[in-house]
């Protein structure tokens, strides 16, 4: 990504850095992860190759037809030039991996540039990421818009459902702030619980304040965990589940520079990996569930060679046996092996991801297809995954979806 200097403003627009770095090449939107001090405001395997991609032409259909047909929800960018009309709504195979849609869309949410699910499948939940953030839920069923609270801070680019369904937990980039909010029966969001702005450590180099990117629970569920992109630190939590409230116990920093911005945990629960979107790295972390501190590794690279290539998300496979990286820069995929029960990531090779700027990845449901959302092309590609080698291969074109930064297959 550019520095913090570089990051344009349009008040009228929301434009941030994260958005900047993926309109360069005409398209906007980006993202970035992690965590800062606390300003507490009242709630209202072997040497890396590349390999190339293979062909084919998904065929057009239209409506579900099949057992095999499963819903994909599209997120986008709403404000910019050629950008989508709201939460995009297709279909794939899961046999197959193709994409089908006539581009129906979810309307009333501006600029879901991030998307993710109950745990009971019902209610789906989206960022508005605009200057005034919101987080907006959506009704499933029917695909009604349930409505919106405010984050209380600018441009949330993540969001996920706590592990009790009873908590939204979401990150503001623009203002360095991480928010609850309750979830209601209905799947509806109440007011805002709590609200904790990042204002310490000072800004890593290049950055000119804190950037919230992400914001999640550990496996054990007895933490709440802020990557922080601008600070480079991840700030680590106790959720009161009975008041939605925050209390910070503890933090780790990265080295200065690095840039953290998306984190997974292995399924064992005592390793999670950070992909630094900075200085183009991937850390191994130690996590410790009784106290909740992480303690990262050394640094190790990404397999795309020299330069920047943005690193966007990790993802783990449930078996932990793989791991996966999105590089923007490099427009590929970084496959590991993950060793020594989560403990080390061995570089194994990159692949084409068949598109321009991977912002977002995310697996099917039974880890057979991997989706990316390439932002600058406005495609998503699909990827078999092969459930012994974890090699990827391509499932044909990708499929064509305005600005496309969030893919989430259900």
């Amino acid at each position: 990504m550019s520095s913090e200097a570089d990051r344009p403003r349009d008040s009228g627009r929301g434009w941030t850095r994260r958005r900047f770095v993926g309109a360069l090449a005409g398209v906007a939107s980006v993202s970035t992860v992690a965590a800062a001090a606390v300003v507490r405001s009242d709630p209202s395997p072997a040497a890396p190759r590349t390999v190339p991609p293979t062909s084919g032409r998904p065929e057009e259909t239209t409506a579900p037809t099949t057992n095999s047909s499963r819903p994909l929800f599209l997120g986008t960018y709403t404000s910019v030039e050629g950008g989508g009309k709201g939460i995009g709504l297709a279909t794939y195979d899961s046999a197959t991996g193709r994409i089908t849609g006539k581009g129906a869309v979810i309307t009333g949410v501006g600029d879901p540039s991030y998307l993710a699910v109950h745990p009971d499948g019902r209610t789906l939940y989206a960022v508005d990421e605009r200057e005034a953030g919101r987080v907006t839920a959506v009704r499933l069923a029917r695909n009604d818009v349930l409505g919106s609270r405010t984050t209380g801070g600018a441009s949330p680019c993540h969001l996920s459902v706590h592990p009790s369904g009873h908590w939204l937990l979401s990150a503001d980039y623009g203002s360095g702030s991480v928010a609850v909010h309750p979830i209601e029966a209905s799947g509806a969001l109440g007011e805002r619980t709590d609200l904790v702005t990042h204002s310490s450590p000072a800004p890593g180099p290049g950055q000119q304040g804190p950037h919230a990117h992400q914001f999640i629970t550990s496996p054990d569920g007895g933490h709440v965990l802020a990557v922080d992109l601008g600070t480079d630190t991840v700030y680590t939590y106790r959720l009161d589940e009975s008041k939605g409230t925050l209390t910070e116990v503890s933090r780790a920093h990265t080295r200065p520079g690095a840039g953290p911005r998306h984190l997974t945990f292995h399924p064992g629960g005592r390793f999670a990996y950070l992909a630094d979107e900075v200085d183009n790295t991937v850390t191994v972390c130690a996590y410790d569930p009784a106290d909740g501190r992480l303690t990262p590794g050394e640094p190790q690279p990404t397999g795309t060679g020299a330069g920047t290539s943005y690193p966007a998300q990790i993802l783990v496979t449930s078996h932990g046996s793989y791991a996966y990286l999105a590089n923007r820069g490099h427009n590929s995929l970084t496959r590991y092996a993950v060793e020594a029960d989560g403990a080390r990531l061995k570089l194994l090779d990159t692949v084409p991801v068949g598109g321009d700027f991977p912002r977002h990845i995310a697996f099917s449901p039974d880890e057979r297809l991997l989706f990316a959302a390439n932002q600058r092309s406005s495609t998503v590609s699909v990827f078999h995954v092969d459930g012994e080698s974890g090699e990827l291969r391509l499932a044909g074109e990708p499929f064509t979806s305005p600005v496309a930064v969030c893919a989430l297959p259900l």
